[in-house]
């Protein structure tokens, strides 16, 4: 769940961490050649993190007042207060143990749902929120723990500048933001394979080699405040939102806190653990008590606190994990490649999937490394995260393969044969893995059927509206359990009536800005606003700084008052622009927004954030709010107040 008492590292502090966490490398490297490792016992378990939303299908900050309501050891907080995250018990791996997990699966999300009703909320599984926007990720959301704040000031004094972000799939995003808060936006479900000690290296590598055709079944994640990325976007998105790197003048190769890694694992986990203490600065501390050298020599088991704590600021997609239970250590491999949702059931479809090909590859394959170059799991990996069952992969006996095609003629009977070689019920390998056989024949992943619902949504309602029907269907759909490649397309009436998604400025304005230069002639502003029957046009210099708005009224008292010296040279943008400007922010109410332009007497709002142009409104914006609520008084409704 992650140590919360830590702290900002001061020389001293980082001196003492630094001399802990080497100590607990060493205390590792003992107990793994005394044999004090448990081996030959196999167990699973899960990660399960959530969104907490409000009656307008947006984050909702209640984490903390959620774990006060649910009072269970099982869940604890995220980095954000509108995140929740629970853990599920550990279990055998082997005869019914994976029904007996999604059975605590469905228990803790029953659970975490009937609290957020009590606090008039709700609960969604979901790889990244379609309805989170930009303003949702402010520090005034962080979770008010220390860790969160530590590792935010860290990661801000590493990086020397705010952190920018450039996704590119049908849509392409380009931001810029100044915390670690858009790690928020992803949620995941995490799953953990206990292995023994000997055994690390080779299924480590398997886990390699198989993230690209899992990541291709599971994709859940394919839009970011409104653009269609990747299909799962939170794989670029994680790497960026916690990269500590900053660009610089010369080729400085430096590898990034969230990876897939660099290279095969030959022998031992501690290959791993070295090359991150080598490569990544220690960016907390806290106060280590134990002396682990001290404990192996007087007979007891050390918890690695320093080793855990400096494992946990570095994100690779496959991590391995440390861990003392009933007194005994050992060695797990954490996944964390996977989305939240759609459903518990199709998260269990990934699991078994998972869980099959781990034990099935290294069966035939006991040495991936012979048959598979790194790089080549690498480039799988990536391209299952940008085209999902569409990507091309390079594999054991092919030069390239369909992702589908794989999947269905050769990974899914060995997951089966890999299932069945642990003992695991023959009802649930077939319960699970027919429901990712289905999904992968029709090709109805979660990202797929929000991207159709998305497509189907196109001329209706506003973009928030749309957004936030695609994520009541996600909610109404997972109470009801069916797996995704069933599921209806979303329709508009998800969203419970256009009124909820109007009560901010960034849920209604407009984006795709058509702008000039100071310097450009007001022919070209003319003819902007013809082709594109707009009446306002926003001036901004290089820097995307506003200067100016040119109005269609401005250019007519131009034409009355300088017709006979239009004939001696264009006219620049710059003298019939407007610099008495009236400005919003993207998080300004829709009635405070209305009510600056009945007093100003403007017909249009530009929107900036620190200071640059992201958006603009216009009094025609708020005629369509005007003839939907008009609409509604016809039909003898009552509209909710905004």
């Amino acid at each position: 769940m992650g140590q919360q008492d830590v702290r900002e590292l001061e020389p001293e502090s980082l001196r003492a961490f630094t001399r802990h966490l080497l100590a607990d490398l060493r205390a590792l490297e003992v107990m793994l050649q005394r044999g004090a490792l448990e081996t030959g016992v196999r167990r699973i378990g899960a990660e399960q993190e959530l969104f907490l939303l409000d009656k307008r299908f947006r984050p909702a900050p209640i984490a903390l007042a959620m774990i006060d309501r649910l009072d269970d050891p099982h869940f604890t907080t995220e980095v954000a207060r509108f995140n929740l995250e629970f853990n599920t018990d550990p279990l055998d791996f082997g005869g019914g143990c994976l029904s007996r997990l999604e059975a605590q699966l469905g228990e803790l999300t029953g659970k975490a749902r009937v609290a957020a009703h009590s606090l008039d909320s709700e609960i969604v599984m979901t790889g990244i929120l379609p309805t989170i926007d930009i303003s949702d990720l402010t520090l005034e959301n962080m979770t008010p723990k220390p860790r969160y704040f530590a590792l935010n000031e860290a990661m801000r004094r590493l990086r020397g500048k705010d952190w920018e972000f450039y996704i590119k799939g049908a849509d392409e995003l380009i931001i810029r933001h100044d915390s670690v808060m858009v790690e928020a936006c992803n949620t995941s479900f995490q799953l953990h394979y206990q292995v023994g000690p000997e055994e690390f290296a080779p299924l480590y590598n398997v886990t390699q080699a198989v993230a690209a055709p899992v990541l291709a079944a599971a994709c859940n994640s394919p839009l970011l405040f409104g653009r269609r990325l990747w299909r799962e976007t939170r794989i670029a998105l994680f790497q960026q939102s916690v990269d500590h790197r900053a660009a610089g003048l010369h080729l400085r190769e430096q590898a990034p806190r969230v990876s897939f890694g660099r290279r095969w694992v030959d022998e031992s986990v501690l290959e791993i653990f070295r090359e991150d203490i080598t490569r990544f600065k220690v960016l907390l501390s806290a106060e280590i008590e134990e002396d682990s050298l001290g404990q192996l020599a007087a007979g007891e088991v050390p918890s690695l606190q320093a080793l855990r704590l400096h494992n946990g600021t570095i994100y690779r997609w496959t991590r391995p994990c440390y861990g003392v239970l009933g007194g005994k250590p050992h060695l797990r491999i954490e996944n964390r490649i996977l989305p939240a949702g759609p459903t518990v059931l199709d998260e269990m479809a990934n699991a078994a999937f998972w869980f099959g090909l781990l034990s099935g590859m290294s069966r035939i394959w006991p040495d991936i490394r012979r048959v598979m170059e790194f790089d080549t799991a690498h480039e799988n990996f990536v391209a299952a995260a940008r085209l999902g069952l569409r990507a091309q992969f390079g594999w054991p006996g092919h030069q390239q393969v369909p992702a589908d095609e794989l999947i269905l003629e050769e990974l899914l009977p060995l997951a089966r044969e890999g299932l069945a070689a642990r003992g695991i019920a023959a009802a649930d390998s077939d319960r699970y893995l027919g429901v990712l056989e289905e999904r992968v024949r029709s090709r109805r992943t979660g990202a797929q059927w929000q991207l159709d619902s998305f497509a189907a949504l196109r001329e209706q309602g506003g973009r928030a509206e749309r957004l936030a029907a695609i994520t009541a269907a996600t909610i109404e759909n997972q109470t009801l359990g069916e797996p995704v490649h069933r599921w209806p397309v979303a329709n508009l009436e998800h969203a419970g009536g256009w009124e909820k998604h109007y009560a901010r400025i960034e849920q209604f304005m407009t984006t795709d800005l058509i702008t000039v230069g100071p310097d450009e002639g007001v022919e070209l502003v003319a003819n902007l606003m013809k082709w594109k029957n707009i009446r306002h046009v926003p001036v901004e210099d290089s820097g995307h700084q506003l200067i100016g708005v040119v109005s269609q009224r401005s250019l007519i008292a131009l034409l009355a008052d300088r017709s006979a010296d239009l004939g001696k040279g264009p006219v620049p943008v710059r003298e019939v622009m407007s610099t008495d400007m009236v400005t919003v922010s993207p998080e300004t109410p829709t009635l405070e927004a209305i009510r600056l332009m009945r007093h100003h007497r403007v017909g249009s709002l530009p929107v900036l954030k620190d200071g640059r142009l992201v958006g603009i409104v216009t009094e025609f914006d708020f005629l369509k709010i005007a003839g939907q609520l008009l609409e509604k008084e016809l039909r003898g409704q009552s509209p909710a107040p905004a």
